[in-house]
């Protein structure tokens, strides 16, 4: 199946943890790689620690298993880990957030998320105030 997903992940003093995930690794269920951006983007000079960003865009349903991965890194900072997903028929990105080690869905005001079970993020996010 063709379809797109983009990946947003945000963690403070996350560098060493992510940098694995920014070069290929065939032992991972995923091929594509996250890039990293900084603010070096902004200002033509390298990035500062203030900045922590990791994007990523899937070009098929094949990103099975990265929710479980991200899961399972040591994160220094694991209060300030958000995932951003937007599947290509969401509307808008949903937010996942670390809480007791798992990722877990944080709702958003006047968003829904119709359930389909072949949609790895778990179903389509729409928002209820759009006519």
């Amino acid at each position: 199946m063709s379809r797109y997903t983009e990946v947003i992940v945000l963690a403070r003093d996350a560098e060493d943890v992510m940098e694995p995930l920014t070069r290929p690794d065939e032992n991972r269920e995923w091929h594509q790689c996250f890039k990293r951006v900084d603010d070096g983007m902004f200002y033509g000079s390298g990035g500062s620690p203030e900045c922590y960003v990791w994007i990523v865009q899937f070009i098929r349903h094949n990103w099975t298993g990265l929710m479980a991965h991200l899961e399972s890194l040591p994160w220094p900072d694991p209060w300030s880990v958000q995932v951003l997903i937007r599947d290509e028929e969401d509307a808008c990105f949903g937010m996942w957030m670390l809480y007791d080690g798992r990722l877990v869905e944080v709702p958003i005001p006047r968003t829904e998320r119709k359930p389909s079970p072949q949609i790895i993020a778990g179903g389509v996010l729409s928002r209820t105030d759009c006519p």
